[in-house]
């Protein structure tokens, strides 16, 4: 069968440019391609990055849905529907309200898709889909494949180095779609050799990991950040508010290389975040683990929701001089959203206080509810207003990095995507988007050097030398280069301590292998720094 996969393109917030809709490729859709058999033609297309072609004629559909795409893709289903051409629908809003799309598709996914989807196409291609395909059974997360980036068209992305280390969360805030019925929101980590194949696998030695909560495990996270440390990666994560009860953690982060932390502070009112349980913030821990994180030298990216049955327009100024205070680097901040599906949209709507049900005004920027202690129309206001004023001269120049070495990513952020995200879309239309984003991660992140390896620091690769043996501790004053021959070696090489200490360098990619990376003939040479 031809398989077309579909992202619907996306509704965009008053203060939103182009970056953001082009910034990563979906990887569920990616993550289906590798379940397809190879027995089918696969190809992705993603309205947020190119216009999409509605008059072919390919033998299954598959659409992706969140809440705020809904209506767009089922504009795109009935393109579809009415030539008779079977369409599935998936994602995270079809597995929260499945109601909503069973009129529209010939078939739902609800859940995870690794049992389903192979079940699936073989049912399609007899031409006898079901009406609803339910995941009744625990998704082993290590059988997840790697994404398959060959599918994408990698020039209409501003970057296409994201990755998961695992699905869920060890919490249950109301707001989330963790709290939704349908949702398999129990935390499972990938193992680690798995993790580092889909690194290899991105080409590139900087990587967002985008998971809800990169510590939902915290002996995990550790165990993977050691490994993280022998790669010379450039990373970001996103992690929940107790990273400060972890220092060991941070102290990790920080030697391997992660430069930022977004991190679901939500509000610095108390009765909020219980009534929302988000227990495991605690607001008079905030400016401590700030602190901690800066220390590291790491930039912090708080994530802020207004709109608790606890705020009042007061809540703004205040959450504002917080955050100039912390010299927090970039804010994402978001009106309270009652997701359908999730707890908060069921509480709500048992109190008659959701009175918009335009699905594309769920994106964080509207109030679709009644608040408690301030109008709609001042949540939206006050929305506005934290935006213009953390984003202006004022507040970039308050806000000011601690570390030196944060200075250049703040003002690339804050500059080129956040105050003048526009203008510098124009640019890229001209110059290419994605030149322009590699120019500026370039400029936020200079290319590392490779460094002298620690004293205390193993790494073992699979190399080919001329003889077989085992090399440990040697001096590094001279050149050293391991050549092709015929033979392949483990060899294990530790801290060259000497003044010309020697670094090991992937001809093919520049930068020093992963663990036990098999490598091709002359990939390695051990030269001075």
């Amino acid at each position: 069968m031809r398989i077309k996969l579909i992202s619907p393109r996306t509704t965009m917030r008053r203060m939103d440019s182009d970056w953001k809709t082009r910034m990563s490729p979906p990887l569920s859709l990616l993550v289906l391609g590798a379940l397809t058999p190879p027995e089918h033609e696969v190809g992705i297309d993603d309205e947020n990055v190119e216009k999409i072609t509605l008059d072919d004629h390919p033998d299954l559909v598959g659409i992706t849905v969140k809440v705020d795409t809904f209506y767009r893709a089922v504009e795109i289903a009935r393109h579809y529907t009415q030539r008779g051409i079977p369409v599935v629908m998936g994602g995270i809003h079809v597995t929260a309200r499945p109601e909503d799309c069973l009129p529209y598709a010939d078939a739902v996914v609800v859940g995870e898709a690794e049992h389903i989807w192979p079940r699936l196409l073989e049912d399609a291609a007899r031409g006898a889909l079901k009406k609803v395909y339910r995941n009744t059974a625990p998704v082993d997360i290590a059988a997840v494949p790697v994404p398959r980036w060959e599918l994408l068209k990698g020039k209409n992305y501003l970057f296409t180095n994201t990755m998961r280390i695992g699905r869920g969360c060890p919490w249950r805030c109301d707001f989330c779609y963790n709290s939704s019925d349908n949702i398999d929101a129990r935390y499972r980590m990938k193992p680690i050799p798995n993790i580092i194949r889909e690194i290899e696998a991105l080409g590139i030695d900087h990587v967002m990991f985008i998971d809800d909560n990169f510590i939902g495990s915290p002996r995990g996270a550790r165990e993977l950040i050691r490994e993280l440390k022998r790669m010379n990666l450039t990373w970001h994560t996103a992690v929940s508010a107790d990273v400060g009860r972890h220092e060991d953690i941070l102290d990790l982060m920080s030697e391997s290389g992660c430069k930022s932390l977004f991190i679901g502070f939500e509000t610095v009112n108390r009765e909020n975040l219980l009534k929302c349980r988000k227990t495991q913030n605690r607001i008079e821990r905030y400016d401590e683990t700030i602190a901690k994180i800066h220390q590291r030298g790491m930039m912090v990216n708080a994530s802020i929701v207004f709109g608790f049955d606890g705020d009042d327009t007061s809540v703004f100024p205040a959450t504002l001089e917080w955050l100039v205070r912390n010299r927090v680097a970039t804010m994402t901040a978001h009106i309270l959203t009652p997701y359908p599906g999730t707890s908060l949209y069921r509480r709500l709507s048992g109190e008659g206080r959701i009175v918009d049900y335009d699905l594309t005004h769920y994106n964080t920027a509207h109030a679709v509810f009644l608040p408690m202690r301030m109008s709609r129309a001042e949540l939206e206001e006050g929305h506005r207003w934290i935006y213009r004023r953390f984003y202006s001269w004022e507040g970039i120049l308050r806000r000011w990095p601690v570390s030196s070495g944060q200075v250049t990513a703040y003002l690339t952020f804050a500059l080129v995507y956040r105050k003048f995200g526009k203008l510098t879309c124009g640019l890229g239309k001209l110059f290419g988007m994605r030149n322009l984003a590699m120019a500026a991660r370039a400029f936020a992140y200079p290319a590392k050097r490779t460094k002298n390896l620690s004293a205390e620091r193993t790494v073992s690769s699979w190399l080919r030398f001329d003889t077989l043996g085992e090399f440990s501790g040697f001096a590094a004053k001279g050149n050293v280069v391991g050549l092709s021959g015929g033979k392949k070696a483990a060899i294990s090489h530790r801290a060259l301590v000497s003044s010309g200490s020697a670094a090991c360098i992937c001809s093919r990619t520049g930068r020093a292998p992963a663990c036990g990376a098999s490598l091709p003939d002359s990939a390695l040479l051990c030269r001075p720094d």
